[in-house]
């Protein structure tokens, strides 16, 4: 049996979580508290302390450092899901930091300032605190006053991926690679506070999501 170490509302846990969905993978979930990453340094022997992590068997798989994708690799391994065809390793390499440099940032930024709807109120604390130690003091308050400009970057940094399936169901070809998963969990985690939809200018975007959301290998 599988185990995903999450966040119920991180959008890398929402990668990891549709790839065993896609897989049809037997898993189970373990959502810990922000503030508390104990279960994390335990199973990692003390080397980590971010999520997602899993745990299958006797491995324990987690990120050895950042954009690794390590957790991904093992389940395209395991489960021969053909994630990283060696033809498109470079433009898939290009497009992940994209993602999870100019779209990650303003998304995670736009969900975060909507945390009180989402994060048990026993976790605030470990939240706030978490969330200041890495962006500084008021982060969460500032974020909140800049809801429209994070909007507006949010979308903006989505155009290359909109005018990428003009042509393809998926962003490379027909059939979801590491990429599609991506993204889908930046989406995810943009539609995580319920307050956000893409505007018709991302329709294919939308329709894609929809199609994500339930593709089976």
């Amino acid at each position: 049996m599988i185990e995903l170490v999450q966040f119920p509302w991180s959008n890398f846990c929402a990668v990891a979580r549709r790839i065993l969905e896609y897989a049809d993978a037997e898993f189970k979930i373990t959502n810990i508290p922000s503030g508390d990453r104990t279960l994390v340094w335990k199973l990692t022997k003390g080397q980590y302390y971010g999520v997602p992590v899993l745990r299958d068997g006797r491995k324990v798989i987690f990120e050895s450092a950042d954009a690794s994708q390590d957790i991904a690799r093992h389940l395209d391994r395991k489960f021969r899901l053909d994630l990283f065809p060696a033809h498109f390793d470079g433009i898939q390499h290009v497009l992940w930091h994209h993602i999870e440099d100019d779209v990650d940032t303003a998304e995670v930024e736009l969900d975060a300032s909507h945390w009180r709807e989402f994060v048990p109120k026993s976790d605030w604390l470990g939240f706030v605190r978490h969330k200041e130690r890495k962006f500084g003091r008021g982060c969460l308050d500032r974020w909140a006053e800049q809801r429209k400009e994070l909007y507006d970057q949010f979308i903006a940094a989505l155009a290359p991926y909109e005018a990428m399936l003009a042509s393809r169901p998926f962003l490379l070809d027909d059939r979801p690679r590491f990429v599609d998963f991506d993204l889908y969990g930046m989406l995810f985690n943009f539609y995580w506070s319920g307050h956000y939809r893409l505007p018709k200018s991302r329709a294919r975007l939308a329709a894609w999501y929809r199609r994500m959301g339930k593709a089976m290998r």
